[in-house]
Formats: C-alpha cells, structure tokens, sequence
C-alpha cells in the first residue's frame, strides 16, 4: 500500500479562482485549496490585503496569484476571468465567495433603496457575471467545478437583515439553475451555507446574534472558517464529481437542511 504522505494531493493541478479572498472566509478557501495542491488565483476589491494574503500563500511554497475585481463592474469581471485563466493556463474551479456582509441592523422600513441595490449588485449579479465570465475556460478544463457562497441566514430568516438574506435565497436559486444549465459542459455548481464564522466581516453583527447561534447549534462552540474550507475542498475535488445543483448547510447543526 502507498505511504500516506506519498499520495497526490485531492487537488493536485487543479486552477482554481477565489472571489472575495483578500481576508477571511475566501483566504481561508485559497489557503486550504492551495494545501490540497491546487494552484490559487485570489481576487479582491481589497488590493492591499490582497497583495499581503497572495505574498503570504507564496511565502509557504503555494502557487497563488492575485488580481484586483468589483464584482459588480462587468468589464473588471471579464478582465479578472481572463487574467485568471491566463495565469495558470486554464481554470478548473470557481469559488464565487465576494459579497457584501455589513448590510444589516436595520428593519423592513429602515433598509435604503441604495444599500439593497448595492447587495443585489455584489451578491447575486456578480455571482452570475463570475459565473458567465469563466464558463468557457471550465468547460475547455473538463472537470469544471463552481462552488457558491450562501448563508444559512436564507434558510431560517434572519431578521433585520434583508438585503443579504434576500441575496443569498437567490444564490441558492440561482445555483440550481445554474447546475442544469451548465450540466452539459460537465460543470458542477453547488452552493455551501455557512453559519456565523468569526471573521472580520462578521465583527459587526450584536453579540446577541452570536449567543443565539453558539446556545442552538448542536455543535454549541463558535464558527471559525476552517470549519467551512472542507465542505468548498470536497465540491472542488474528483469525489464530488456526481454532485451538482445541491446545498449544503455548513453551520454545526443550527439549521439542518
């Protein structure tokens, strides 16, 4: 039998395409990518800390690269997918994880017209430019894998946040339609619905939202990212290749879909 530490990495070759990963949750995603073997293009709206988080994988032997994208501009969008796939050579993932968190705290009557544009832009349209922008280099790849970012706020309706709980419903929406459309290019789509992680981008919800999800989850401990990078390495890998158009509730039992 083959020693342990001889066996090919999960994602060995494979190029994959990490949107929102300067910080948190999307450089937890390329750093655990880039650890099972992957090459990692990182792409942020945030260029400093993109440049420090791509300098750092390097730092650790990865392969990484890293590219400045607002998803909600589709000409950037276009240009990031082709500086993505001239990178590496090609693309055989997406991780469409770039979105507007800090859009909550005020009610029905209080959420302006603007801020609720202003996430639909970023969370559901950019996720479907990305999305259109990188199909040709994942069909060409053969094996092409997209994972989306959802929130588990969209399966139990989280109140006062309903710009990014209305966004999320539709990434998952959106991803089921997706999955049939680009089924025959043999692309996967499926979409993972994290908890609350402790992340910078969650340091402005109420503790009180916090407790609520530590005392009703059946793992009752906080949520850190790397408790989501496994379930994005899983849909990205050969393991998953049957697997497509399907959510998966990332969130220690606080909602079980």
């Amino acid at each position: 039998m083959q020693a342990l530490s001889q066996r090919v990495p999960l994602l060995e070759g494979r190029r994959i395409l990490v949107t929102g990963a300067a910080r948190g949750l999307g450089y937890a995603f390329a750093q655990s990518l880039c650890a099972m073997g992957a090459r990692v293009v990182l792409a942020d709206l945030l260029q400093d800390q993109l440049q420090a988080s791509v300098a750092k994988l390097q730092g650790q032997g990865y392969e990484a690269a890293g590219f400045k994208v607002d998803v909600a501009d589709p000409a950037a969008v276009v240009r990031c997918s082709e500086q993505a796939a001239g990178c590496f050579g090609g693309l055989d993932g997406l991780v469409n994880n770039a979105a507007i968190t800090n859009s909550g705290g005020k009610s029905v009557d209080e959420l302006e017209i603007e801020m609720w544009d202003r996430v639909m832009d970023v969370n559901v349209r950019g996720t479907w430019l990305m999305t259109r922008a990188c199909r040709p280099a994942l069909r060409d790849s053969g094996r092409g894998a997209i994972v989306n970012l959802a929130s588990d706020t969209a399966l139990w309706g989280a109140p006062r946040l309903l710009a990014y709980v209305a966004s999320k419903g539709a990434v998952i929406a959106m991803t089921r339609s997706l999955a049939r459309e680009l089924g025959p290019d043999n692309i996967t789509v499926n979409a993972i619905a994290p908890g609350l992680v402790q992340v910078e981008a969650t340091k402005y919800v109420p503790e009180a939202r916090h407790r609520q999800y530590v005392e009703q989850r059946a793992l009752s401990r906080d949520q850190m990212p790397e408790d989501v990078t496994g379930a994005v390495v899983y849909a990205m890998s050969d393991l998953a290749r049957f697997v497509t158009g399907q959510l998966l509730a990332v969130n220690g039992g606080f909602v079980m879909h």
